[in-house]
């Protein structure tokens, strides 16, 4: 099917898609109307985003908000009764008599009696057998509240790692997997911008703080038409706005690190702020128990404002600065961070077109430094820098049509490496020329349905990426497969300059079709390029990574993505949901690196890259109990990753070290009583690919083990297992006239690693000094290395008033 997806033009695409969607937007009658609004939390003036709109005379017309709140209906000339709705707030009914376009903007209040039913995991405003949307999981931060965490710290990408299809190598490693891919194939969204290491403390913690963040969306496969650059997966994660109501303060403190939010109104009802502090404390811990400070230490700070300038337009302005500083002494340093910034204006330009127009700033970076004294000192730094500007639009041609659009421009620069150093007072720059880039895009998307159980939406994204001098281009010369290659020729560009350009048409399909009331079937289709390579040889991401743009000799990666899938509610009211996808995935272009490969400090690190082709594949089963005292989840994934790369392997297939057969995950949480609650979680997975030597040599007196086959990724650690357990007792949350409490703390006692189990994230080895006589062959003995290999108790306060 593919094959047919490549042999068309750019032209022949925008013209089926132009020709579809004339066709799907026919005539409206003169007598139909529009309603259109924004709905928000009555109690902070948050946007509610997917919130239900139910029309009791025509079901089919119902709608849900966007990511900013709002939405649009239209519906012929009648008295209509409509009904507002979405979880954990009171529904609000409308009689609407319509004889023209209407605003009518609403503001749902929370329920104000406490639930004896606790809903946990990615709820669905809509039943998830109803919903249009796969291959897509949405948290809520009171879901992650309750899961077992890590020194009792709620962290969203490690509540990520509980839903199929989403994994990660070990403890310590940065960032997640999603299907089969690495690290660096997901694009990772912070209100737009985007986020190039989303962890902190070498992984153990996300830089995404709870307190802060209002939605969390993952897309692993239909991926919309307005998302690109990676081919794995979208990780959307939106703040919150600020309470323009009045001020509020939330907060937590915990073994490792404490944390404070602040939000309240600059305008009451028209402006607002956020501003959200986390700061750790084992370098203070360390000096306080030792007689050495270790220097670990991490912080990050996030802001919002907004301003509502009237009904049909709102500024935001957001900001995140967070930073990892780590030191075994004051000799040596090394430290990470992210910024970013965001300003978007939201724009009701009709009842039917909806804008958002952005400026993105985005900025990773990491020093490293020795510093014996002013004459013997290195240091080492790298970074990337992205601005990005795009409008999206959205219109509502009527209540079953709805067409998405825009643009975006997005510039890198990329700092390689600067590299500084001294010795007996004599300074030697070995720096590497900074690249840059250009990426632009632009997408339009159809969503239609046809008649109750028929749904589509289908799009293309067209983008194209231009590698920019002033620069050098290297030509490297063809050797045996496998090995390095040596640059045999260059070429210097001028500032601005085009050194390489590429392009790509991104075709995005998706359809439903309702079997009953409970059930459905969905599949869609999605191509996906990325132009910036995340640069890593290890089994694990970390701070040290590289990013690198397409160039001359490295090209983009393409990705194409099947899925099909069967959803559906189980139980008399629907208290369980049962879902089974299968994903099957190409790709075209994957990075994979020569033995002995130079990634660090490297200015010919083409000549050590090597490219092929990828494939994942697999089945994710998924059940929930949605209601009840006793709720959870079981998730169980099924797959294989592999690479195919001249050079490696003979040239056949091998794991990636991301490939993880079998991935089952089980969440459980029992709510005693309206004080107590208590949650377990186990996962399994198998063991990471890993590949072992085979022979060894002696050199001056070590014996060196090695490989001398072409394998790789041959072999594996072994499998992964884990039991967290976790309390949660709840402070007085209803008063005398049994209304919930203003005020409001609780308590979280946890248990990580239950078992002591000692998971292996990498194994090295040694020789055996273990010898009774000399003559006695020196052993190689192999070595199991656990970063937690113990049960790890911790207690967290935390409090909102």
């Amino acid at each position: 099917m593919s094959k047919y997806f490549i042999s068309f033009s750019p032209g022949a695409y925008c013209g089926i898609f132009l020709l579809v969607l004339a066709a799907a937007a026919t005539a409206m009658g003169q007598n139909k109307f529009t309603i259109s609004g924004t709905m928000k939390d009555k109690s902070n003036g948050e946007t509610l985003i997917g919130a239900s709109i139910y029309v009791k005379q025509s079901p089919s017309s119902g709608a849900v908000t966007n990511a900013y709140g709002f939405y649009s209906i239209t519906l012929p000339q009648g008295l209509y009764t409509i009904e507002y709705s979405y979880i954990g707030y009171e529904k609000i009914v409308k009689d609407i008599d319509l004889d023209g376009n209407a605003t009518v903007n609403v503001e749902l209040p929370v329920l104000s009696r406490v639930l004896d039913e606790v809903k946990i995991v990615d709820e669905s405003r809509i039943s998830t057998s109803r919903n249009f949307e796969m291959s897509v999981n949405k948290l809520d931060i009171k879901t992650i509240q309750k899961l077992p965490a890590l020194m009792g710290e709620v962290d969203i990408v490690k509540s990520l790692q509980f839903l199929p299809g989403v994994s990660q190598v070990g403890e310590g490693s940065s960032g997640f997997n999603v299907r089969g891919g690495s690290v660096g194939q997901n694009l990772v969204l912070l209100d737009e911008a985007p986020v190039y290491n989303s962890s902190h403390m070498l992984g153990f913690f996300s830089v995404f703080n709870p307190d802060a963040v209002k939605d969390v969306k993952l897309y692993k496969g239909a991926i919309p038409a307005e998302y690109g650059g990676r081919i794995s997966s979208v990780l959307d994660v939106r703040l919150k706005e600020g309470n323009n109501k009045k001020t509020e303060v939330d907060g937590g403190v915990g073994f490792i690190f404490s944390r404070l939010a602040v939000q309240g109104p600059l305008v009451k009802d028209k402006s607002s702020y956020l501003i959200a502090v986390r700061r750790s404390y084992i370098d203070g811990l360390s000096t306080l128990l030792t007689s050495n400070n270790f220097g670990l230490n991490f912080y990050d700070i996030t802001l919002k404002t907004n301003y509502t300038l009237n009904q049909k337009n709102r500024l935001y302005l957001s900001g995140f600065f967070g930073r990892d500083n780590f030191g075994l002494s004051d000799d040596a340093k090394f430290n990470w961070g992210n910024k970013s910034g965001t300003l978007r204006w939201n724009t009701v330009l009709s009842s039917k077109l909806f804008a958002n127009v952005s400026a993105v700033f985005s900025n990773y970076n990491y020093n490293l430094g020795f510093n014996q004294d002013e004459n013997n000192k290195y240091s080492w730094s790298s970074a990337i820098s992205n601005y990005v500007v795009k409008p999206d639009f959205s219109y509502f041609i009527n209540s079953n049509s709805e067409v998405k659009f825009g643009l975006e421009s997005s510039y890198y620069q990329f700092n390689p490496s600067k590299t500084v150093g001294t010795t007996n007072g004599e300074t030697v720059d070995s720096s590497q020329p900074k690249k840059y880039a250009l990426e632009m895009a632009g997408y339009i998307s159809h969503r239609l349905k046809v008649g109750s159980k028929l749904e589509f939406q289908y799009g293309i994204r067209f983008s194209y990426f231009n590698y920019l001098g002033p620069g050098t281009a290297y030509i490297y010369n063809d050797t045996i497969a496998g090995r390095k290659r040596t640059a045999i020729a260059q070429r210097q560009y001028k500032s601005g300059q085009s050194i390489a350009s590429y392009s790509n048409p991104e075709p995005r399909m998706s359809a439903k079709y309702q079997i009953t009331d409970q059930a459905s079937i969905k599949a869609s289709f999605s191509r996906t390029a990325q132009y910036v390579h995340f640069i890593s040889n290890t089994s694990a991401s970390n701070p040290l990574n590289i990013w690198t743009p397409s160039t001359n000799n490295i090209k983009p990666a393409v990705g194409n993505q099947y899925t099909l899938g069967y959803f559906t509610d189980l139980g008399q009211h629907a208290e369980y949901e049962f879902s089974a996808e299968t994903f099957y995935r190409t790709t075209t272009n994957e990075i994979d690196y020569i033995n002995g490969a130079e990634l660090l400090n490297n200015d010919r690190l083409e000549g050590d890259l090597l490219s092929g082709n990828g494939r994942a594949y697999g089945l994710e089963l998924y059940l929930q109990k949605k209601k009840g005292v006793i709720t959870g989840w079981v998730s169980y994934t099924l797959s294989r990753s592999e690479l195919k790369v001249d050079g490696i392997n003979n040239g056949k297939w091998y794991p990636t070290r991301f490939d993880q057969t079998h991935n089952l995950k089980v969440i459980a949480s029992y709510t005693i009583n309206q004080k107590w609650s208590t949650t377990a979680d186990f996962a399994f997975t198998t063991g990471t690919p890993t590949t072992y030597p085979n022979q060894r040599y002696l050199s001056q007196g070590i014996l060196i083990p090695y490989n001398t086959t072409n394998a790789r990724n041959d072999a594996r650690l072994t499998p992964y297992h884990r039991l967290d357990l976790s309390l949660r007792m709840e402070g007085k949350t209803i008063n005398k006239k049994g209304l919930a409490r203003k005020n409001h703390d609780f308590w979280v006692f946890s248990i990580y690693n239950t078992y002591g189990r000692k998971n292996a994230f990498s194994t090295y080895f040694s020789q055996s000094t273990d010898r009774v006589t000399s003559y006695q062959p020196i052993q190689t003995q192999a070595h199991r290395v656990s970063i937690i290999g113990s049960m790890v108790p911790s207690v967290s306060y935390n409090f909102k008033f």
